[in-house]
């Protein structure tokens, strides 16, 4: 090899590195801008609604001297700016305060009811994308069909009723008239104390424990509020997947794998599929995040004890820290998994590598 050809090679490999350096700077500029923005936007929201967070600590009754101190003690008689300066290194350094509801500190709680959030928002994700992927791609096979008109009005519907409404719909009949389901809550009062959780997912840790019965518990209380956060899903996945499908068919290279004698069962699904497969990641990664954040009428309804419904009490008794504490870690994995499924679908997608 000439030198020529060395240093040629040699000035390919380090653009090849300022271009991946470049990529993660800026990565982590969008990352901490965007965290950044949501701070500021959950710190001012809990300036300007009307909840003292001194009365909420001592009451209405609490003596002027005593009000007074606290607020000191609080920080609150600062400038606004300087308060911002206070609630950023707390939130960086995972402080949001005590919980005035539960008197435990708000990242405590958060690690104790979170898991049951995931848990649910993963159960749910994975029943919208085994059924939304095939419902959508067996729409865009046979566009303009029948099928294809019952799979846009099953995702239609799943769009535009109230989950709160069909999760009520479905606790009676499923529950109070079919009985197939179980009481709202994550698990029976029998095995409640009786069972000890590792990692904080029920059916996994019941799983690794080879307690069956405390699964088919779990399993029966999963189910139905995860059904419907799948339906939710599929909603969104199949027609997302039917677009995505519609415009791979379109393709010449589907058109020269016909050409070629190809089944169109390979077509579809080894070729179309595969390419599809690529931004579908992100549709699903972005279903997820949804879940993770929109889950909370659902744990309302179903009594589940996840983020969500700690989130509903602490607002119902004005208990602002946890409130915007819950609402920076929820909005803080969206923002994680929004990141991520970018990041994914540049590393999956080859196109993508020559911007």
């Amino acid at each position: 090899m000439s030198v020529a050809e060395q240093e040629a090679g040699a000035r390919r490999a380090s653009g090849r590195a300022l271009a991946i350096i470049g990529g993660v700077a800026r990565f982590l500029v969008i990352a901490a801008s965007t965290y950044l923005g949501l701070l500021a936007v959950t710190f001012f929201i809990g300036r300007v609604i009307p909840v003292d967070p001194v009365l909420a600590v001592l009451g209405d009754r609490a003596p002027e001297s005593v009000v007074e101190r606290t607020r000191r003690e609080m920080g609150l008689d600062l400038p606004l700016i300087q308060q911002f300066w206070i609630y950023l290194k707390s939130a960086l350094n995972g402080e949001f305060g005590t919980s005035v509801l539960t008197t435990n500190p708000v990242m405590t709680d958060i690690r104790r009811v979170f898991p049951a959030t995931i848990e649910l928002a993963t159960v749910g994700t994975l029943i919208g994308t085994i059924l939304g992927v095939p419902l959508g791609v067996l729409a865009a096979v046979k566009r303009g069909s029948i099928i294809d008109q019952i799979v846009r009005v099953v995702g239609l519907v799943g769009y535009s009723v109230p989950i709160f409404w069909l999760g009520l719909l479905g606790l009676v009949l499923f529950y109070a008239k079919l009985q197939w389901v179980a009481f709202p809550g994550r698990i029976d009062i029998v095995y409640e104390y009786s069972f000890t959780p590792v990692t904080g997912f029920y059916l996994l840790d019941s799983a690794m424990q080879g307690q069956w019965d405390v699964f088919r518990d779990v399993f029966r209380h999963i189910i139905l509020p995860a059904a419907l956060l799948g339906y939710f899903s599929l909603a969104y996945i199949s027609r997302m997947t039917r677009s995505f499908m519609l415009n791979e068919l379109s393709q010449e290279y589907i058109v020269a794998a016909r050409a070629k004698g190809l089944s169109e069962t390979r077509i579809i699904w080894g070729h179309a599929l595969r390419n599809a497969a690529v931004p579908l990641v992100t549709v699903i990664a972005l279903s997820y995040a949804g879940l993770l954040e929109g889950s909370v009428l659902t744990e309302t309804v179903f009594s589940w004890p996840g983020i969500g419904l700690y989130i509903t009490n602490s607002l119902q008794n004005a208990d602002m820290n946890a409130v915007l504490g819950g609402t920076i870690i929820i909005g803080s994995v969206f923002i994680g998994i929004n990141l991520l499924s970018d990041l994914l679908y540049r590393l999956l997608d080859p196109r993508t590598k020559t911007q």
